[in-house]
């Protein structure tokens, strides 16, 4: 066999994810994870219910729509209409996908060629700077820094250059738990019109803002075709791993999407995708119910983290908290992630993972605070032996 290494060079330096490890690592120590995003309770009874009547009744067990099931799309302009005052065709302006992920990536491979310049809030997920790479583009970050991480406009109009194609926007920002105002969002939005760029937003966290209030960049005056809009399910509802997302834009930039997701996973999530549409229209009272359950979740890990030492940057948004190790002696960021499932039982994620310049990061830990209060008492009764 040649000595011609067998992964794809756009993909090379990106092995298994920060998640995946870390998770991994809980398992194996016994560890309370509050690495990666997920529930350990599942979301509302009805909505599993309606998942579970689905599949008895032969709804969505055999290829579904490649669009998606009607009454998704059509949940999902309803929920767009009633949170936002946005108006989309179903048929032609809504596409149903994988999980945002697979929107993301979707999004990067339909509308970027090669040498184009894709610029993106940094720290970033992790699926971001893999997706510009498949689409053989050139990320360019901006540097959310501590202690507010909010973005630089000067700094983002400098990085414009006549080879940006696109902004690689998330509010509310994972992990920082940044949520972007309507002054910034309406900048950045004059940014996007100025120099004709597009732009993908990425909306998971939108029900869960905690300060401020989520402004989609949609809805701004000029971005209404030049914007796609993703978002899914899985956050809002705490069913991850039904992995339902969708992306809202002009019919033009929907069916580019669509022509690049079709080769991915085709279609996905069949019985899953009735079972959302109900969700999608649950009453107010649910959206504020979550939010207001996530808020005092985040208060009570910010709290026992702050108690143990750690100078916490308390977020906004999303159901990450970052904190910065520099007040327990610490400088190292991952070393002090692997070692703490030993010193305390707990597991976190590091964030320099989530940055081209792991320096930038260096000191920063993420938290998961998506988790029952039982846990989240016991890891923070747990993480105050740091304290000594």
């Amino acid at each position: 066999m040649s000595d011609r290494p067998l992964l794809n060079r756009s993909l090379r330096g990106f092995g298994s994810t920060i998640f995946a490890e870390m998770s991994a690592l809980a398992v194996k120590t016994g560890a309370i994870n509050l690495g990666q995003g997920f529930p350990d309770t599942d979301g509302p009874e009805s909505v599993r219910e309606a998942a579970v009547k689905a599949l008895r009744d032969g709804r969505g067990n055999q290829y579904p729509p490649g669009p998606g099931v009607p009454e998704l799309r059509t949940a999902i302009t309803e929920h767009q209409q009633r949170f936002y005052g946005l108006t989309f065709d179903p048929d032609t302006e809504v596409l149903v996908t994988a999980g945002a992920t697979e929107a993301i990536a979707a999004s990067m491979l339909a509308l970027l060629e090669p040498g184009d310049e894709v610029i993106a809030f940094e720290p970033f997920y992790d699926s971001y700077a893999a997706s510009i790479a498949m689409a053989g583009a050139t990320r360019v970050p901006l540097t959310l820094r501590a202690p507010d991480f909010r973005p630089d406009l000067d700094a983002l109009r400098d990085a414009i250059t006549p080879r940006t194609r696109l902004l690689l926007l998330n509010s509310p920002h994972n992990p920082t738990g940044m949520v972007l105002t309507r002054d910034e969002v309406t900048a950045i939005a004059a940014l996007a019109v100025e120099h004709d760029l597009l732009v993908v937003t990425d909306e998971v966290y939108e029900h869960v803002v905690f300060d401020g209030e989520h402004v989609p960049l949609i809805s701004l005056p000029g971005m209404r075709d030049r914007t796609v809009s993703i978002s899914s399910s899985g956050k809002t509802f705490s069913f991850t791993g039904w992995k339902v997302g969708w992306v809202t834009a002009s019919a033009s930039l929907v069916a580019a999407v669509r022509t690049a997701k079709q080769y991915l996973t085709y279609v996905s999530a069949g019985p899953f995708q009735y079972a959302v549409a109900e969700a999608l229209r649950l009453p107010g009272s649910y959206f504020a119910g979550f939010r207001d359950d996530l808020r005092g979740k985040r208060d009570l890990l910010s709290d026992g983290l702050a108690a143990a030492g750690f100078e916490v940057h308390r977020p906004q948004g999303t159901y990450f908290v970052t904190t910065d190790i520099t007040p327990l002696g610490e400088k190292d960021g991952p070393a002090f992630c692997l070692g703490l499932p030993e010193r305390c039982g707990v597991v976190a994620v590091p964030n320099a993972v989530f940055y081209d310049d792991p320096d930038a990061g260096r000191t920063l830990v993420r938290f998961a605070f998506c988790k029952r209060h039982d846990v989240l008492e016991e890891a923070a009764s747990r993480l105050r032996r740091l304290a000594g």
